[in-house]
């Protein structure tokens, strides 16, 4: 069996300040931007990898979802712990420096980690947990 990732998911609360994150600090071509205000799914993706891409979606426009849970998905996006994606890069520090450069919200500079790789993470305009590993 081969499997690849085709689309992940990552909410957003501002489509347009989402957009210019993911377009303009980590240089993502825009794939699709359907629906209107803040009901707006928008797909992005890394320019040449055409397989891969990132849907960012609105949080709880599921049916299914209580308010309850609604509210539960705005406190951890607003602390940071609703979502996560990890990128990676031939080179983190040029990378960093790049990202930090548009005003994009640190959240670590680059460090060897214990575990064998050297990353860096950041916060995009939702709250979702941008790291960013250097390829080896």
């Amino acid at each position: 069996m081969e499997l690849s990732i085709h689309s992940s998911f990552l909410p957003h609360t501002d489509p347009d300040a989402s957009l210019a994150f993911y377009r303009d600090a980590l240089g993502f071509e825009v794939r699709g931007d359907v629906g209107r205000g803040t009901m707006r799914w928008i797909t992005v993706g890394p320019a040449g990898q055409p397989q891969t891409s990132i849907v960012l979606h609105p949080p709880g426009a599921d049916p299914g979802i209580t308010e309850d849970e609604r509210r539960t998905i705005a406190e951890m996006m607003a602390k940071g712990t609703y979502a996560t994606v990890i990128l990676a890069t031939p080179d983190i520090d040029a990378t960093f420096d790049r990202i930090q450069a548009t005003g994009a919200e640190v959240v670590q500079e680059p460090t060897d980690q214990p575990y064998g790789v050297r990353d860096c993470a950041f916060r995009d305009p939702a709250g979702n947990h941008v790291r960013i590993n250097e390829r080896r």
